[in-house]
């Protein structure tokens, strides 16, 4: 059985501590930011990888999550802003 289509969202994450621009995703349908697919990340702008680049705190850890590598964001560690729309 086919999988329903989701609406894909862009978004901008970014750092809680230092307000950092971290990522532009694209995000699967509605709800809070929980993973990140790695496929996904349409712009990254970390130097290391699940650390911020201006404060070095770390906002993910790596997962495997139905085959697909992820980010697992670590709640409370980063914020979202503006949804571009459907795409």
């Amino acid at each position: 059985m086919a999988k329903k289509s989701r609406p894909i969202f862009t978004i901008r994450i970014y750092c809680r501590s230092c307000n950092a621009f971290l990522y532009k995703y694209r995000k699967e349908g509605p709800g809070k930011l929980v993973k990140c697919f790695v496929d996904g990340i349409v712009e990254d702008h970390t130097q290391e990888p699940y650390t911020c680049p201006k404060c070095g705190k770390v906002f993910a850890r790596p997962a495997m999550i139905d085959g697909r590598p992820a980010n697992k964001i670590v709640q409370g560690s980063v914020f979202v802003k503006g949804s571009t729309g459907k795409k």
